[in-house]
C-alpha cells in the first residue's frame, strides 16, 4: 500500500498556454487534499475547480428552508432514493497506462496516490476498455477468429497484460 501524506498540499500550477493549467506530479511532489470529513446535519461541503485557478477549493454551506431573493433553488427530498453510487473513478486506457508507465516508480506511487489514497481525491472504480478503444496504439480485439461462438481463440493480448492487468 501507499502511505498517505497528512494534510493538504497546494497544486504547483504548470502552464501549457491557451488557459490549460494542470497540477505538477512528480517524483519528488504531489498535491494533495486534506481528509474527507462528512459536514453535520442540515450542511453540505462544496469542493470546485477553474480556469482562474480554483483547483478543489473546498467551502462549506447550511441548506435552507427557503430563499429570501428569487434565483436558483435546488430542493433535496432525502426521503427517495433513486440510485445507489457505488463509487467513483475514471477509465484506465491504453494511453493512460502507457503514460504511467513511462514515469519513475516514484512519481507513478504520487500520481496513483493521488487518485486513490486518502490524501487525494479517493477514487475506488476503474473502467478498463474491451479490447482496443481509440486511446489505442493499434486496433486488436480478443478474439478475431470468425464463428468462434464457444470463445476457443480468446486470448489477451500484451496491452492488458503488461499495462492493465
Amino acid at each position: 500500500t501507499l502511505p498517505c501524506l497528512p494534510g493538504a498540499r497546494p497544486c504547483i500550477p504548470k502552464d501549457f498556454g491557451h488557459g490549460s493549467l494542470v497540477c505538477v506530479c512528480n517524483a519528488t511532489y504531489c498535491d494533495t487534499l486534506d481528509p474527507l470529513v462528512l459536514p453535520a446535519s442540515g450542511s453540505y461541503v462544496k469542493y470546485e475547480s477553474s480556469k482562474a485557478g480554483k483547483r478543489l477549493e473546498r467551502s462549506e454551506g447550511r441548506f435552507q428552508s427557503s430563499l429570501p431573493t428569487p434565483g436558483l433553488l435546488l430542493t433535496l427530498n432525502i426521503s427517495v432514493l433513486y440510485q445507489h453510487v457505488k463509487g467513483f473513478g475514471g477509465s484506465l486506457s491504453d494511453a493512460a497506462a502507457m503514460n504511467i508507465l513511462k514515469l519513475s516508480q516514484p512519481a507513478q506511487d504520487n500520481l496513483l496516490r493521488s487518485y486513490f489514497s486518502e490524501s487525494g481525491i479517493e477514487y475506488n472504480l476503474i473502467r478498463v476498455p474491451m479490447a482496443c478503444s481509440d486511446f489505442s496504439v493499434r486496433p486488436y480485439s480478443y478474439d478475431d477468429v470468425p464463428d468462434d461462438y464457444e470463445l476457443k481463440h480468446f486470448r489477451l493480448v500484451d496491452e492488458d497484460v503488461k499495462m492493465k492487468v
